[in-house]
């Protein structure tokens, strides 16, 4: 637990004063207007560096030649289909990624739109699993300002920066629109899910503007953090000596990023909705078989603010009503014709145009006055469609239904409940950024590194729909079976035992849910759906890897799901608990070795809940045969157990546990010398997939220890006592093995082996009891072990990597060089990094946590770091450069905070004594004989889809 005396720093502190004046701010001292003293700062001036992407060394190239070569016919293949390969490193998007991401619009599961910190709309991500980082620049917000005498007038873009064809004489697109903002007075603020833009002066020195986005993200919320929606708050200040005629616009392009608004068929239709929210829906004809898309923009009419709307206009001279001439009327007039309403739905436009629509909102600002206009953006993209035929029901048709003019509904209600939003976010928020023990930096980026959940690319299905399918393995799980026995024990005869001297008691859900919300854990919020089921979730390893909900990686960004989505995060781990007691046995090739296997094997955790049909078809991962890794079934049992302590969840407990004994009797093949631990055999059969391991590993080796620990104490509650002897027994003789051969003396070897690097420091070395600490179970080794390993960490990995300012790299050579075997072991992984200091922090390391984390927040969120806000990616290398944009694991950081606030129930989990000798014959030391050999295969499959085995 974080001491209460120990982070009175201000590194990395950015007083709002240093970006908006003292006067400014009072100003906009009210309604939420001004930015909050805690947030991440940018001027609108600021440059966006392209950002550097990482290159493999020749040593590298001529190791993975085999690889690429197979990799490169596969990603072929699959394009031969109409299919994108999982990893496709050989085609680059057009658009270069640079640093100029900022608060993604939306909800989670509904699609996303990236919205940049100057203003740009891009990165889009509504159809499943791809996404078009270039930004739309037709999509912008403008202002129209008058004053009486009509002697002053301003006409601009709220967005500083240069469009391609400006200066082109006599262009009626784009160009000849007021792109005047400079951004030297105008600041961006963001905090997630919500970011401030304010306009110091600028365009007009009497003006100061802020606008604020606010997006319905709010935890333990299931039903509006579904919602994909999002709303434009405009506060306007007239600080000049007359009264000022303002008018607002908000133009949107028929389009779903890249080229899609040219692909004709498009239409635009004017709404005149209820409490006067008025717009114009954009019905928007996809491609490829893909679900149509309906977007909708709109503002609130209020008795000051007057909304008119354009529902047509191209940004092509052959246009009947170009963009110059919305333009040159919104200068004239400062609004629309009345009429437009009544125009309906326009002619579907050609292909190779586009159009475009518009909203202005109205309003005379009196000298020294106050006004606000309020603006929204929905999308209603209510059907999921994976590219092998399965499709879904999004989780918000559940409450608006599947019709495309939901989106309708989505911006009225946006318009009308915001503030509620706001309300309920500021109550998650305030204790954290109100703790003075915590610095000012990682308040905001603990907020920030959200992002992922609405921008890494989320699908959030209408429970319903999957059932509907009728092709899901969900419907044949095998899980929690009928006759209520789990491994030959009668679980129902064993309920009324818990609680007794022999078993350990399971708090009810009520109480579970008190001791939640006392700790600022969760929200209570009256808003929050009753039942439980809140429908099923994916989201993908990163934007460039495709991959649903990867495990290896979920192990460490779950820490967020479980702390502010607990019901979406007890619903993956039983996606995945089907899938251990599940086999596909298609054939696959693994491109590295070149080998082929079945798709999925029983017993064994899937790398990955699929890709092209996910839940029916999984580990759309091919590189490696991860039947054979020997982290991920570790890694299941230690999220569940993690999950089932902190939540309380009983049922959950029942369900899930033949697949945690499953997990666990798979893992024996791996102890090839009989000591109680596995062994690695010898390529990367782990999560760090380039770096291969021979032996007995620390990584894999602390992951099984806390395995056992975690599979004990799950049984002993669930009341599988023999079964929790049989881990107790196995861990007494793991942790003696381990230590044998891995102990230096003052951190753990890489790996048993004799290769160059077996004895390096890995950072990652101790995730085993990172676990082991975050789920109340005892220390894996003696504290004076796990300090002095943690402390090696931070002086080798840590501090010897640019002075700490970078992150921790993988690897270092006990002599201080970096470990150089292969391009992991010299990278810096962000959210590994956020990992070891969560570990240190339960270690009672505190400062040397906050020092290492605080290196990824200055090479990745500072000023003066590489640029990678709002896309934080797996990992750089010592110059910064990166690899994989956009990606799942820097969520652990969010495992920092678990440690600084672990839940009561795990405080106050009952200890079991894993010291205590188990007293057990030979021959019932060892597990169930179910998992003898990996290339096992259920005879009632033969090349059958995914379904449960017998």
């Amino acid at each position: 637990m974080v001491g209460a005396t120990l982070f009175h720093r201000r590194k990395h502190s950015w007083p709002t004063e240093e970006f908006i004046s003292r006067s400014t701010l009072q100003l906009l001292d009210f309604d939420s207007a001004a930015p909050p003293p805690h947030a991440w700062r940018r001027r609108l001036n600021c440059h966006a560096n392209i950002l550097k992407e990482f290159t493999i060394t020749f040593r590298e190239a001529i190791k993975m030649v085999r690889l690429g070569i197979r990799l490169w016919s596969y990603v072929r293949e699959e394009a031969s289909h109409g299919r994108k390969a999982p990893i496709d490193p050989f085609t680059k998007e057009n658009c270069k990624p640079s640093a100029s991401q900022g608060v993604p619009l939306g909800g989670m599961g509904s699609g996303s739109i990236s919205r940049g910190f100057r203003g740009e709309f891009k990165q889009w991500q509504i159809t499943p699993g791809t996404c078009d980082p270039s930004p739309m620049m037709s999509n912008q917000f403008s202002i129209f300002i008058s004053r009486d005498g009509g002697h002053k007038k301003y006409a601009s873009v709220l967005s500083p920066g240069q469009h391609g064809s400006l200066g082109k004489s006599r262009d009626k697109g784009l160009s000849s629109w007021g792109w005047n903002l400079n951004g030297q007075h105008s600041t961006y603020h963001a905090l997630f899910p919500r970011a401030w833009t304010i306009y110091d002066g600028e365009p007009d020195p009497e003006l100061k503007i802020s606008c604020r986005q606010i997006s319905p993200f709010i935890p333990n919320n299931y039903r509006d953090s579904s919602l994909p929606a999002a709303v434009f708050v405009y506060t306007l200040v007239n600080t000049g000596k007359e009264r000022a005629k303002v008018s607002l616009l908000f133009t949107w392009a028929n389009s779903m990023g890249g080229t899609s608004h040219m692909s004709g068929g498009h239409v635009n239709e004017p709404f005149i909705g209820e409490d006067g929210v008025s717009g114009v829906l954009l019905h928007h004809k996809t491609g490829k078989g893909n679900p149509p898309v309906t977007f909708a923009i709109a503002a609130s009419e209020t008795q000051n603010v007057n909304v008119t709307v354009l529902p047509c206009f191209g940004l092509s001279e052959d246009s009947s009503f170009t963009a110059k001439d919305m333009w040159d009327t919104m200068e004239q007039d400062g609004k629309f014709d009345q009429e437009n309403f009544n125009s309906g739905p326009s002619t579907p436009s050609l292909a190779g145009d586009t159009i475009c629509a518009a909203v202005s909102a109205s309003a005379w600002v009196e000298a020294h006055g106050k006004c606000t206009v309020s603006f929204a953006l929905s999308w209603s993209s209510p059907k999921v469609k994976f590219s092998k035929g399965s499709t879904y029901d999004r989780r918000y048709t559940k409450f608006y239904g599947t019709s495309p003019r939901a989106a309708l509904d989505l911006v009225h209600d946006a318009l009308t409940n915001y503030k509620r939003w706001e309300e309920d976010i500021e109550a998650w928020q305030n204790p954290i950024l109100r703790d003075e023990r915590l610095p000012e930096w990682y308040k905001f980026t603990l907020f920030n590194e959200l992002y992922f959940l609405v921008a890494g690319g989320t699908v959030w299905i209408d429970s319903s729909s999957l059932n509907a399918n009728g092709n899901s393995q969900h419907q044949q799980s095998g899980l929690g079976n009928s006759d209520g026995k789990v491994g030959g024990l009668d679980i129902n005869d064993q309920r009324n035992d818990l609680g007794n001297g022999n078993s350990v008691g399971v708090k009810s859900n009520d109480e579970v849910s008190a001791i939640h919300n006392r700790n600022g854990l969760f929200v209570d919020t009256p808003h929050v759906d009753d039942g439980d089921d809140v429908g099923r979730f994916l989201y993908l390893e990163g934007v460039e890897y495709v991959m649903w909900c990867t495990y290896d990686v979920h192990f460490y960004a779950s820490y967020a799901l479980l702390m502010l989505f607990p019901k979406i995060e007890l619903n993956i781990q039983r996606d995945f608990a089907k899938a251990v007691l599940s086999e596909d046995g298609r054939k696959v090739k693994f491109l590295a070795e070149g080998n082929v296997g079945i798709r999925k094997v029983r017993g064994a955790v899937p790398h990955d809940l699929g890709m092209h049909d996910p839940w029916n078809e999984m580990n759309a991962y091919n590189i490696h045969d991860t039947s054979r890794w020997k982290d991920l079934n570790p890694k299941f049992v230690l999220q569940v157990y993690r999950d089932f302590a902190a939540t309380g969840d009983y049922q959950f407990g029942i369900d899930v546990w033949p697949a945690v004994r499953a997990a666990m009797e798979y893992m024996e093949q791996f102890d090839r010398d009989n000591d109680d631990l596995i062994e690695n055999d010898g390529f990367p059969d782990q999560t760090y997939d380039t770096w291969t391991v021979h032996g007995v590993s620390a990584y894999c080796g602390c992951l099984w220890l806390a395995a056992l620990q975690a599979a004990a104490a799950m049984a002993l509650q669930i009341g599988d006592k023999f079964f929790a002897e049989l881990c107790k027994n196995k861990f007494l003789n793991a942790k003696a093995a381990l230590e044998t051969k891995l102990w230096n003396g003052s951190y753990f070897n890489y790996d048993s082996g004799s290769s160059s690097n077996s004895k390096s420091i890995q950072t990652d070395q101790l995730a085993g009891q990172w676990y082991a600490a975050s789920s109340g179970l005892p220390p894996l080794f003696e504290e004076s072990k796990i300090r002095s390993t943690m402390q090696k960490i931070f002086d080798f990995n840590v501090m010897k990597t640019k002075g700490g300012k970078m992150g921790a790299v993988n690897g270092m050579h006990p002599d201080g060089k970096v470990d150089d075997t292969c391009m992991q072991s010299r990278e810096i992984w962000t959210g590994v990094t956020y990992a070891a200091a969560a570990t240190m922090i339960l270690s009672g390391m505190e400062e040397q946590g906050f020092t290492t984390a605080e290196g990824i927040f200055t090479a990745g969120w500072s000023e003066e770091g590489f640029g990678y806000w709002f896309q934080t990616p797996e990992g750089w290398t010592m110059d910064g450069h990166y690899r994989s944009l956009i990606y799942m694991r820097p969520l652990a950081i969010w495992g920092m905070q678990w440690a600084l606030s672990l839940p009561k129930a795990i405080l106050d989990a009952p200890q079991i004594n894993m010291m205590d000798r188990v007293h057990l014959s030979p021959r019932s030391r060892r597990f169930s004989n179910n998992f003898k050999v990996v290339k096992h295969k259920a005879k009632c499959f033969g090349n059958s889809a995914l379904s449960c085995s017998c």
